[in-house]
């Protein structure tokens, strides 16, 4: 599906974010991720998504190879050719009235439609968000704009809570009922340490996007299952941390 580039601009050293405008009819859910052609490459990248409506979406990106520099480089009316609606994305009907989006690094993407879909259904969701260094750090004002708390950790200590999203959730003393949570794995394996239920988004290498391949499976309570299509979100008790 193609889609045309509005903007893209850099928001942090090596962040940035793009503007598009296409068909976003194949979106369920909060989480999900598109798989983006690029030139010269036999895979397309896979992006979550940030946040969308109708007939625009918007993409948060790490700069981190050759494929991620190219999609940097476009500018305003290039067109991008997309695979759309992939994967499974949060649950938002769960049982909760106060959860945490935790978020680490370029993982914090998906939690900005995510607080959408929660604020619109009734919930009061609080943000914390994780990075190296506080010049590192996006969307505490979108996020603050849709009326959501947002507490910020940097490991470096330069902005908010010194540490890690873990050091973030003690120090202002937030005990949440429920936890959204996507960034790294080890991020992600301390979280599934804390007693409270969640949901996590996993971060993988993927070929196809949509379930072919089978090149992002992962071994769950449940028996193998694709990050790419049964993902790339599991519930905090599917998973098997080794």
């Amino acid at each position: 599906m193609l889609f045309d580039v509005l903007s893209n601009i850099r928001v942090a050293p090596r962040t940035w974010r793009m503007v598009l405008e296409g068909d976003t009819e194949a979106f369920s859910a909060p989480g999900q991720f598109v798989n983006i052609a690029v030139d010269g490459k036999f895979l397309r990248r896979p992006i979550s998504v940030c946040d969308y409506e109708e007939g625009k979406m918007t993409l948060l990106y790490d700069v981190v190879g050759e494929g991620t520099r190219w999609l940097s480089q476009r500018a305003g009316g290039d067109r991008l050719d997309l695979l759309v609606g992939l994967g499974n994305g949060f649950d938002t009907e769960v049982s909760c009235d106060a959860p945490a989006l935790l978020g680490g690094g370029i993982g914090v993407a998906p939690l900005l439609n995510l607080a959408r879909c929660l604020v619109a259904a009734g919930k009061s969701p609080v943000a914390v968000l994780g990075f190296n260094k506080g010049e590192d750090v996006v969307l505490v004002e979108e996020l603050s704009a849709l009326g959501v708390p947002v507490y910020v950790s940097t490991v470096d200590g330069s902005r908010g809570s010194k540490g890690f999203v873990t050091d973030a959730l003690r120090e202002n003393n937030l005990n949440p009922d429920y936890f959204y949570a996507c960034g790294p794995l080890p991020m992600l394996k301390a979280l599934c340490a804390l007693p409270i239920p969640g949901q996590l988004s996993l971060d993988e290498r993927m070929a196809c996007g949509f379930g072919v391949c089978m090149c992002c499976s992962l071994e769950t309570v449940n028996g193998p299952k694709r990050i790419c299509k049964e993902g790339p979100v599991f519930k905090k008790e599917e998973l098997i941390w080794k």
